[in-house]
């Protein structure tokens, strides 16, 4: 084994093998989170007690939950986001990780029940024609169905008229569905560059996130987006794309290449997984 060595373990002959002074700080944050649920209130604590990292840096919330979240603790190994048993030895029981795990759940569940309260529109403030008008969120409610759209500030002002559109012109309203599952599929792909994956992988590498862990995160970002609430996912397209103008030919999308490293960072442990503190 190569890379990343997880708090609680040394490598020995390309294999994990516990370290028994820092396997007790991890036994430590898990039976501690399982008292207090509440990451924020453990970090602070560990943080008063001057607790660090495998790296020697001072732990924050992020580092909890990465730790938390860890199944290399309950000995299992993680492929393609399957768990499988390792070839290592546990540090944490499975009471322990049902404790903690139960905790995490009920917290994304508290969570899942503020975002859904509301309809974000992520692209708000970042969407234009080609002629440089702001298209606001609007939405229409038919039989019961909600329905959203991009529309252009020249049809809501009456600068202009729908009919104007099309041909040569750009549309002056939008699915906001389409338009945003659009913006994710290029998101996606640019994530997958070659020269995105090294940058990402050199902005983490400071941080406790193994590099297997980020390209996975890249690699399947389909199914780390599909677990987070539409709020979540609202608050990372507005960190990643700087702007999105709308063509006659199609949608071209500025990217903030420069916060990818902090997405990934947020989507494989969420700062904010707890209701409320």
């Amino acid at each position: 084994m190569g890379g990343y060595v997880p708090l609680g373990y040394d490598v020995q002959e390309r294999k994990l093998v516990i370290n028994e002074a820092e396997a007790a700080s991890v036994r430590r944050i898990y039976e501690r989170f399982a008292e207090l649920g509440s990451a924020t209130m453990l970090a602070k604590e560990l943080r008063r007690e001057g607790f660090r990292s495998k790296q020697g840096t001072l732990i924050d919330k992020g580092y909890l939950y990465r730790v938390l979240r860890n199944r290399v603790y309950r000995g299992e190994a993680v492929h393609k986001g399957k768990a499988y048993p390792g070839e290592h030895d546990a540090i944490v029981t499975d009471k322990v990780w049902d404790q903690v795990d139960a905790i995490l759940q009920g917290n994304r569940h508290a969570r899942s029940s503020n975002s859904r309260m509301q309809t974000p529109a992520p692209l708000k403030g970042l969407i234009f024609t080609d002629t440089g008008a702001a298209m606001t969120p609007t939405a229409t409610k038919k039989r019961g169905k909600l329905y959203r759209y991009y529309v252009s500030m020249d049809v809501i002002k009456n600068r202009t008229t729908e009919d104007d559109s099309g041909g040569d012109q750009a549309p002056v309203r939008l699915p906001a569905g389409m338009v945003e599952d659009a913006i994710v599929t290029e998101v996606r792909r640019i994530l997958q560059t070659p020269e995105v994956v090294t940058q990402v992988l050199a902005a983490l590498k400071r941080d406790q996130v193994s590099e297997a862990e980020a390209i996975a995160a890249l690699h399947d970002f389909n199914t780390l987006w599909a677990q987070l609430f539409p709020l979540e996912q609202a608050r990372i397209i507005q960190l990643l794309v700087r702007r999105v103008t709308v063509t006659a030919a199609g949608l071209e999308v500025d990217i903030r290449r420069e916060g990818v490293a902090g997405v990934i960072r947020e989507m494989i442990a969420p700062p904010d997984m707890e209701a409320a503190e």
